[in-house]
Formats: structure tokens, C-alpha cells, sequence
């Protein structure tokens, strides 16, 4: 037998020669694509070790919230840790351990890590059903743009609805922590257009109001407005204005990012692209019985009115507390 590999390293550095001279701690994106830190500082043109693992504490830009195990990106203009990524040298560096405020100067990463999310829509399967006059590549269908799914409204003078409700569900008490991404392509035409995205038992073919368990943000009747309502059986509470709005558009700048922290179902927290909201109003789902999914779902009473809404994420991690 001819011995076929030899032991290099541990791993958990890895040599790197920068062009520029690198000081302790600064971080840096190496060939791979993985996250990455000098431990000390290494001279341009000198080889030397960065690290590309553990639990690193970094800077974080102070206008927004990380919640526990969310993923982390490298702000590379503001050399601080964001919760995503815009049009830049931006990176993902990992996931975030522990809770950090609005305030906080400082986080916590765990370097490289990527687990995957217990639900994902994008990766696993939903079901999507229609109520109204189907029209191939207009309404009645999902459809795909690259990673995002798109729900549209047909302009057929009729009640229409179409949506998207994970397979995959969770038991009330799993801890959930739901994520969302969306862009308003085009916003509701009219006031019978309404869209909500957020926690759900199940779906309704016409009203997501009627769900009768669910928390969500809400997009009332082509408002710009995003609301936040929920109902568990036992208590319900209605649509209430996060003071957070959208901006109808196709470009990273158009994203919304919408957290749901489960970990307290009587008292869910709600955050707007990082930032809590509607901190004082007990968003409920403590009486509910479950099973829970992730949902999103497109509506109109009735007329001709349209809209068209990309979904770029919808996923849920659970956690034993």
C-alpha cells in the first residue's frame, strides 16, 4: 500500500500571504470564500496564519438588533458585523451567538459556521393553492426568478388569492425564530389588495385574517404601511402600524428583512430589518395548539386590481432553551 495523504495542519488557520499588511484582528475574505482573521499582525508580502474558525467577538454597526444564531455578514465599507449583505465587498462571516440590542458595540461569531434552517422554503417543499381564474404566467401559479418565489394577482375582475404554506411544520413549543425576506416588484393596484407573511396553523382560501392561528405583517390594500397583527384562539390582536414601510422596487435596496422571535409565543418580538418594533404590543400565539408553518399569502376581494410580491427567504430555526 502507497500512503495517499499526509497529515498538514489542524485547520483551523490557514497560511495567507497579503498584499497589503494585515494588523491583528483585521478580517479578511480569503480565496475560498471563508471568513477570516489574523490572530497577529503579518507583513505585506510575508506569509502568516489567519484564522478561519471559534467564536470571534467583532464590532457591530449599532443601529440595529442581532438575535441568537442569526446569520452575520461583514459590512467591509463600515468594518463591522450587519445581519446582511448589500451591493459591496460584503461577506458572510457566520452565525451570531447571543442576543445583542440596538446598542450593543459588540457581538459575538461563531466563524464559518452554517447550519442549515429546521424550515426553508426555498430548499424544501410548500403547497400553493389558487382561488380564482388561472392565467399561465400571470396568476394562479408560483413562479420562480432565480432564488426568489413570486406571488401575483391577475387583473380578472374577480376575488383572487394565492399562496404559500410550508409542508414542513413545528410544535408550538419548539422556540421558533422565523426569518423573511421580501421586494414589492409592484404594490397592491388598490385597497382589495392585501399581503401577509409570517406564522401560521394554516391558510385561508380568501382572508388571512380568518387563519385562525397566526402572527404576521400585514401590507393593507396597496398601503406602503407594514402592520403586525396576530390570533391564537384565545387572543387576538389586531393590525397595528410598525411605523415601518415598504418601497415597491426590484433592487437589494427594496428588501425588507422581517424577524419573528418565538421563544415566548405569549409575547412574540417582532423586527423590521433589524430593528424591534412595536416593542409595548404583546403579539400572541400562547393558546395555540398547532402545528405552526411559515406562510405567505396574497389577496384580493374583488376587482381588477393586481400586485406582485418576491419572496427571497422564508425560513424558521428552533432551539432548546
Amino acid at each position: 500500500m502507497v500512503a495517499n495523504a499526509y497529515y498538514l495542519q489542524e485547520g483551523e488557520s490557514v497560511d495567507y500571504t497579503p498584499v497589503i499588511a494585515m494588523v491583528a484582528g483585521e478580517v479578511v475574505q480569503i480565496s475560498d470564500g471563508r471568513a477570516a482573521f489574523a490572530p497577529t499582525a503579518i507583513a505585506a508580502g510575508v506569509k502568516g496564519a489567519v484564522q478561519v474558525c471559534g467564536l470571534v467577538t467583532m464590532p457591530k454597526t449599532t443601529s440595529m438588533a442581532l438575535l441568537d444564531g442569526g446569520k452575520a455578514y461583514w459590512d467591509y465599507s463600515a468594518s463591522k458585523v450587519h445581519f446582511r449583505k448589500v451591493n459591496d465587498r460584503d461577506f458572510y462571516l457566520g452565525r451570531v451567538v447571543g442576543d445583542c440590542t440596538e446598542a450593543s458595540t459588540s457581538c459575538v461569531v461563531a466563524l464559518n459556521v452554517a447550519v442549515p434552517y429546521d424550515v426553508d422554503v426555498h430548499g424544501d417543499a410548500f403547497l400553493s393553492v389558487a382561488t380564482g381564474t388561472k392565467v399561465i404566467g400571470v396568476f394562479g401559479f408560483t413562479k420562480i426568478h432565480g432564488g426568489a418565489i413570486i406571488l401575483e394577482l391577475g387583473a380578472t375582475s374577480e376575488a383572487q388569492c394565492i399562496d404559500l404554506l410550508s409542508v414542513d411544520k413545528f410544535a408550538v413549543g419548539a422556540n421558533p425564530i422565523a426569518e423573511f425576506i421580501f421586494r414589492v416588484p409592484t404594490n397592491g393596484t388598490g385597497s382589495t389588495v392585501d399581503f401577509s407573511l409570517g406564522l401560521a396553523s394554516a391558510t385561508s382560501a380568501t382572508d388571512a385574517d380568518a387563519i385562525a392561528e397566526h402572527c404576521l405583517i400585514h401590507i393593507d390594500g396597496g398601503s406602503t404601511a407594514i402592520m403586525a397583527q396576530s390570533k391564537d384562539g384565545s387572543t387576538t390582536v389586531a393590525a397595528a402600524d410598525t411605523t415601518k414601510v415598504i418601497s415597491a422596487g426590484t433592487a437589494v435596496a427594496n428588501r425588507v428583512e422581517v424577524w419573528m422571535d418565538g421563544r415566548n409565543l405569549a409575547d412574540i418580538q417582532i423586527y423590521v430589518d433589524g430593528v424591534l418594533v412595536l416593542a409595548s404590543t404583546v403579539f400572541n400565539l400562547g393558546a395555540a395548539t398547532g402545528p405552526l408553518g411559515i406562510i405567505a399569502h396574497l389577496e384580493k376581494t374583488t376587482g381588477t386590481e393586481t400586485g406582485i410580491f418576491a419572496l427571497d427567504a422564508m425560513r424558521c430555526r428552533l432551539m432548546k432553551q
